[in-house]
């Protein structure tokens, strides 16, 4: 066994936690995992290195394999650590980020379960980033979000949706799941710009999640089928492991028994967003938190506890992508583009490709490297997903801000990562504190701290180099903005 959770969140009907979940290797290759449950032993004492054999559980018409401990010794598996280059670079020149700025920022109220219609919200964004950028409806020629048309409270019904709303006449539009994190979009609309198809793209992200599960609790949902289906998810929901908190939890569990550390490493994480967010009024947890508070609070899949998880919200963010020799007619500060990364250098999966960090984000962060003179070093501002707190650690250490297995160190005690130190992190309080607005709230936060406008939470210093990272699975993107 290579990995393995406890889970206490009861998400699934027919789960009753606590229940482990693990990961498991075959003797005869190693390189065949399997997402699976642990069963005839208290999950407690479920462990990394411990031998299991495969029984079968029967449920209706499928046999799902499920795996019991046998009386071996216990064996250690050392996995591959991930692809640290990338293996292709592309030259400096010329670069279609150079073609690009961010001209508008907008956002919608944020909150807990507003009962606001998800377009509502996007409508409030999309204007705010239009009357930012010193634009008007009719200057708006492209749209692009994240997912488009997607239920479960993530999405307010696409770009379609948005268009007919707001009346816009776009010569191209773009909407879908499958880019390199949420941001990707974002990376596709300054595609658009910098090949000469658009001038003005707004780009927007909303989500509805609090009031959706409120609705779901009230019964006010249309029911889903039980039945089981996407390939993806058919390798979890038999063993309960139907929550991101899950798939990422099994990761951590290898990460801090390769490297060392525990839950303090991810506390003071959850601390830094918190003592931000207390300096943002628009974040949605502002009271103080102490590392007690952090470690005696609830747990949800270990070693993953409350304050280890995002906040689900309702809100909208909007971002508009420009050309850049728009820049002299905006009426807000532009920030410039100084490099994308979105390179794939390991498989899109949860449990097949790196396991010791979050996958899929060591492609990324070496790709951004190689389109910028920049290092990690001149790196001012860091806004970094945080979807759940041991995402945050996994791209501080892809990007290079420390290195592999030094995470833990690097954020010890909170100092470097505060607003005054080396690496200001989720100045805003990120999604832990500031609210789930789905990686768009760290490019509107960077935006903002690039502009010097982040009143009490301001970076000091005039920060001019930030990086960007979203994407809190598979697939994943990064930037780096710049203000010249």
């Amino acid at each position: 066994m290579i990995a393995v959770t406890v889970d206490v969140q009861p998400f699934m009907p027919g789960f009753v936690p606590p229940y482990a979940i693990a990961v498991v290797v075959c003797d005869e290759d190693p390189a065949l995992r399997l997402t699976t449950n642990i069963v005839d032993c208290p999950p407690e004492a479920v462990h990394i290195g411990q031998r299991v054999a495969v029984g079968w559980d029967h449920q209706g018409d499928v046999w799902v394999p499920v795996f019991h401990p046998i009386d071996e010794p216990d064996r250690e598996v050392e996995l591959p650590l991930p692809i640290r280059d990338a293996p292709t670079p592309v030259g400096l020149q010329p670069k279609f980020e150079d073609g690009v700025v961010l001209s508008g920022i907008g956002m919608s109220q944020i909150g807990r379960r507003l009962m606001v219609d998800p377009l509502r919200l996007t409508v409030d964004a999309c204007l705010a980033a239009v009357a930012d950028a010193g634009l008007t409806l009719s200057d708006i020629d492209g749209l692009s979000t994240y997912p488009g048309p997607m239920g479960n409270g993530m999405s307010e019904g696409g770009a379609s949706a948005v268009v007919e709303a707001l009346r816009l006449q776009p010569i191209w539009l773009n909407g879908g799941p499958e880019t390199p994190g949420q941001i990707g979009s974002i990376i596709a609309a300054m595609l658009a710009v910098a090949s000469g198809l658009c001038r003005h793209v707004l780009c927007f992200r909303t989500v509805w999640e609090a009031s959706w599960a409120q609705l779901g609790r009230e019964g006010r949902l249309p029911s889903s089928p039980d039945r089981v289906s996407g390939t993806t998810m058919e390798s979890r929901l038999p063993y309960g492991a139907s929550s991101a908190a899950n798939w990422i939890a099994l990761t951590a569990s290898q990460y801090f028994h390769r490297f060392g550390g525990g839950r303090e490493s991810l506390g003071w994480i959850a601390l830094t967003a918190r003592q931000n967010a207390a300096r943002n009024p628009h974040a949605i947890y502002r009271d103080p938190l102490t590392m007690d508070d952090y470690m005696d609070a609830r747990m949800v899949s270990t070693p993953l506890g409350l304050y280890d998880c995002d906040v689900p919200c309702d809100g909208s963010v909007a971002v508009i992508v420009s050309a850049a020799d728009a820049a002299h007619d905006l009426a807000a500060t532009p920030i410039q583009v100084e490099a994308v990364g979105t390179r794939i250098t390991e498989r899109l999966s949860w449990d097949q490709g790196t396991l010791t960090h979050l996958p899929q984000i060591f492609g990324p962060a070496a790709h951004v490297w190689t389109r910028t003179d920049l290092r990690p070093s001149d790196i001012q501002v860091a806004e970094l997903y945080d979807g759940f707190s041991f995402n945050c650690l996994s791209w501080l250490e892809a990007l290079g801000f420390c290195g592999l297995g030094e995470g833990a160190a690097f954020v010890d005690g909170g100092k470097r990562i505060a607003l005054d130190g080396e690496l200001p992190l989720n100045t805003h309080g990120g999604q832990l504190s500031a609210g789930r607005t789905h990686g768009y709230g760290f490019v509107h936060e960077a935006v903002t701290q690039l502009r010097g406008t982040g009143g009490d939470r301001q970076v000091a210093g005039d920060p001019k180099l930030a990086m960007v990272a979203a994407g809190g699975g598979v697939p994943t993107g990064c930037f780096i903005l710049r203000r010249d």
